[in-house]
């Protein structure tokens, strides 16, 4: 798990992991534990110097919370509001081309599919030609690509939720 080192208003630093924030102010000293809802791990002083124990118990619920939470996956779920069509996230289209030596166009759905680890591929899920396009052709292929994208999410989510858990059992 990423830590950064954290230097509090003593003077004394820490190895922090992501997740945890340190919080001064006048009259609050301690660390914010942002994983799920956040939660705050106080100092009960105002020298700092329960800052050290503080910060354990941050760790222990962060590796608490780590262990029954999902990871959260940084995926896009809302639509941006750029996108002109109200196709859900990752799929675009259709896209209408013509094959070199074809005299018929096709079109298809572009579907980005989101990989842990590794940069998103693209798939193409076919519709139909112009010659022989439906509605009902457009609604299959864009339930299979639907299909692909939310497959891929799962699959993206359940990877980061296993290598999140995989770190935090490193910290210490």
């Amino acid at each position: 798990m990423k830590t950064r080192a954290v230097k509090i208003f003593t003077g004394a630093s820490f190895r922090v992991p992501e997740h945890i924030q340190r919080i001064d102010s006048y009259h609050t000293h301690g660390w914010q534990l942002r994983y799920g809802q956040s939660k705050m791990f106080s100092d009960h002083s105002n020298d700092g110097s329960g800052a050290r124990a503080a910060l354990k118990l941050a760790i222990v619920e962060l590796r608490k919370r780590i262990a029954k939470l999902a990871a959260p996956s940084g995926l896009r779920r809302g639509i941006g509001s750029n996108k002109t069509s109200n196709l859900p996230v990752g799929i675009s289209g259709p896209i209408v081309r013509q094959r070199a030596g074809r005299n018929t166009r096709d079109a298809s759905f572009g579907v980005s599919l989101p990989r842990f680890g590794m940069k998103p591929t693209t798939r193409n899920v076919y519709i139909a030609t112009e010659n022989t396009y439906t509605v009902e052709k457009y609604k299959r292929a864009l339930a299979k690509a639907i299909e692909l994208r939310q497959e891929a999410e799962r699959a993206y989510q359940t990877a980061a939720t296993k290598a999140k858990r995989a770190d935090a059992r490193k910290l210490k």
